[in-house]
């Protein structure tokens, strides 16, 4: 907090008259005999006598931009100014490697985390006005899939900058990057992200684990480029694999992923795997899956399916790859039994199978037709 020590002269007798000519008129030999110096707050000085005065408000008239010196200031030194909305497990887990390099991070969340906060040097606030007009460099939205536009749509951003950058950590992509567009005004950067690792995965060790990113809008000039460049090396610098990748890639490529993933893991749960004696290293890996999937929320889990529109067809085709493969386990032991009914009757004859199915709608041909072929078990 910077202070101002008023120096004037000793003041004379004045009719009223000059008083309010003084007014009008700034360049009066009383206004010209006012002026201030300015003092850090550790120099207590007083010059003839005089109290000091201090700026109590950020909103106060004063003789330059007090916010732009602290925002220099903070440019200057590579810190940066990092706001998390949604403080619950990832938003906690971010924020310690934020306030690790040097930023000066603060959060908002419903929940009152202001004791988690504290401890992990995070200052919290439980109303989003207050921590709007902190006008932090950066909006990390550590919310839920499903509740992000509403989150959203509740920031008072016009008490922010005006080139404030917003950032997403959602496991989707297409659908935060088109809510982000349609909400912000043009003058706010936007940086789509996916940190592939949560609390569990990534509470060793950030080392080669991938960050995928999308800078879908980031405005001209050098401080918002440099101000993008400082937020991503916080993960360079963790160790993690920087994997830049548009959002719709990201969503092709996370369904057949991720999402597959997040399913086999919740069926497996549904079957209650137990840890036996005998583990083998696969079954290991299984009630590994298992337990890193049931960790999240099923909010998690829904919003990767209702929010990424090639989640539906990936599902689709696990159910067919599935009844495909109980065909082929049924046609196997289908084979073995009629070997051990039939045996040695068959194996005198031959048995008519088809070479192809007909198209539908049409009846199966005869058994003179070429379709038929004779397989000799």
């Amino acid at each position: 907090m910077l202070s101002f020590t008023p120096l004037q002269s000793k003041p004379t007798p004045t009719s009223n008259s000059n008083r309010f000519s003084n007014l009008t008129n700034p360049t009066s030999s009383t206004s010209r005999r006012r002026h201030f110096s300015v003092s850090s707050p550790s120099q207590v000085s007083h010059h003839h006598g005089c109290r000091r005065l201090s700026i109590k408000a950020i909103d106060a008239a004063q003789p330059y931009d007090y916010e732009a010196l602290v925002s220099n200031q903070y440019a200057q030194s590579g810190r940066l100014k990092i706001a998390i909305v949604g403080f619950g497990n990832f938003g906690q887990f971010l924020a310690k490697s934020f306030v690790s390099k040097g930023h000066f991070v603060l959060a908002h969340s419903r929940t009152d985390y202001s004791q988690i906060a504290n401890s992990l040097g995070v200052s919290f606030f439980q109303d989003p006005h207050d921590l709007c007009e902190q006008h932090p460099d950066v909006i990390v939205l550590c919310t839920s899939i499903i509740s992000t536009e509403t989150v959203l749509r509740s920031l008072p951003i016009q008490r922010l900058k005006r080139n404030t950058l917003f950032v997403d950590v959602l496991s989707v992509k297409e659908f935060p990057k088109n809510i982000f567009l349609q909400v912000l005004p043009t003058h706010f950067d936007i940086l789509c992200t996916h940190p592939m690792f949560g609390p569990e995965s990534g509470k060793d060790s950030w080392k080669d684990l991938i960050f995928m990113f999308d800078k879908v809008r980031i405005g001209e000039g050098r401080s918002r480029t440099a101000r993008v460049d400082k937020f991503l090396d916080i993960f360079e610098k963790e160790g993690c694999r920087m994997v830049p990748m548009t959002c719709a890639e990201h969503d092709k490529h996370a369904a057949g992923s991720q999402f597959i993933t997040h399913t086999m893991g919740r069926v497996l749960e549904k079957l209650g795997l137990e840890s036996t004696p005998i583990n083998t290293k696969g079954y290991e890996t299984l009630l590994n899956l298992v337990d890193n999937t049931a960790s999240d929320s099923f909010d998690l889990y829904y919003g990767l399916f209702m929010y990424n529109k090639n989640a539906m067809e990936e599902l689709e085709r696990l159910d067919l790859a599935f009844e495909a493969l109980k065909k082929e386990l049924f046609g196997h032991l289908h084979d073995l039994l009629r070997k051990q009914l039939f045996g040695k009757a068959e194996e005198a004859g031959q048995r008519r199978v088809l070479s192809k199915l007909p198209r539908n709608g049409y009846a199966l041909p005869a058994p003179s037709s070429d379709a038929v072929k004779p397989e000799n078990n």
